[in-house]
């Protein structure tokens, strides 16, 4: 039954680019079809319809497939895509495309770089050569600059796997490594990746923990999907991820902060949101106190340590006194090391 020569039926004879349109034009009329009756509507063999399906996504058409209560497997387009018109972009809106794309060159290596590319040919072909000339000028002008960032060149395909996971919610299991700890297997279903201070995680929800976690991309060794689909929570929000925490990490019921800065980082401190429920208060002698509530010792005290010695922790008292014990563990270890080479 794999082929529509064993049923009698000569396979059709048309080039590729007619069976795509036969294929565009059959899953836009219908929710969806299997590979069998796509196999019985185009009469050509399994492999092809396969192979042309793979050619559909690597063209960009939206497909997904899902298997039916009878266990075949179904490939149909997201809802409505046919509807949307063709997209037009001023050059003003390029020019904010090329910036973004500047902001992103820390994830050269991975498949949301090639995508990019690919994104940008695209804009080129249909382009004349004065206006690609006058936005390559435009895109040498941002010139981002990154520290500390990761290299994710080598977990290309791990994310490959895991944008597959979160374009069609589709349940993965992965291996992961925390820091000085030993590797853990979970099983999870993918609801966003997150983007934070130059590094990727994915919040997830871990079916051995049974609740929402946050998964660090570099720590994940290897990921495998499984066959089984996952619905997102209507009530589910990405802010959900990190909760009342400062940064990423939410490791405690939190508390109010109230913290000085003196009058010659206070300007730093005014022109940034750093909490979004904060207070300042500037005083005449040119300092400023700046108050929120949040979680997350670590990265609390670390951003804290960026500003010595131009800060000073008021309240609460436990945080305070970690502040100052981490100060003193610093000067203590500076001292000790003092004369040697």
């Amino acid at each position: 039954m794999d082929s529509p020569r064993r049923r009698g039926r000569r396979p059709k004879k048309y080039s590729q680019a007619a069976r795509l349109h036969d294929l565009i034009r059959i899953l836009e009329m219908r929710y969806g079809a299997t590979v069998a009756e796509l196999v019985e509507e185009c009469r050509v063999t399994r492999r092809t319809i396969y192979r042309d399906l793979q050619a559909l996504m690597d063209a960009g058409y939206p497909l997904v497939s899902g298997r039916q209560a009878d266990g075949h497997v179904v490939y149909r387009f997201v809802t409505g895509f046919s509807k949307i018109p063709p997209l037009t972009l001023s050059l003003d809106e390029l020019m904010t495309l090329y910036l973004c794309r500047g902001q992103l060159e820390f994830l050269q290596g991975t498949p949301f770089s090639e995508d990019l590319e690919a994104i940008f040919s695209r804009l080129r072909s249909m382009l004349p050569p004065r206006s690609i000339a006058h936005l390559e000028r435009i895109a040498e002008a941002f010139s981002p600059r990154f520290q500390g960032y990761k290299d994710y060149s080598s977990q290309r395909q791990i994310l490959v796997d895991l944008r597959q996971a979160l374009l069609k919610q589709q349940r993965c299991r992965i291996n992961y490594r925390p820091a000085q700890r030993a590797s853990h297997s979970y099983l999870i279903d993918p609801y966003t990746l997150l983007f934070y201070n130059n590094a990727l995680y994915v919040g997830a929800y871990a079916h051995n923990r049974k609740d929402i976690r946050l998964f660090a991309i570099d720590r994940i060794e290897s990921v495998s999907l499984e066959p089984q689909r996952f619905e997102v929570p209507e009530d589910y929000h990405p802010g959900q991820l990190t909760g009342r925490a400062f940064g990423l990490i939410d490791d405690g019921p939190g508390y109010e902060l109230e913290l000085e800065f003196t009058a010659g980082v206070a300007h730093l401190i005014r022109e940034r949101v750093w909490h979004p429920l904060q207070q300042i208060e500037e005083h005449q002698d040119g300092t400023l106190s700046l108050r929120f509530f949040a979680s997350g010792d670590k990265e609390i005290l670390a951003w804290l340590y960026s500003y010595v010695p131009h800060v000073r922790v008021i309240r609460p008292e436990p945080l305070r006194r970690r502040f100052i014990d981490g100060l003193q563990m610093a000067l203590a270890a500076q001292l000790t090391n003092e004369g040697r080479p």
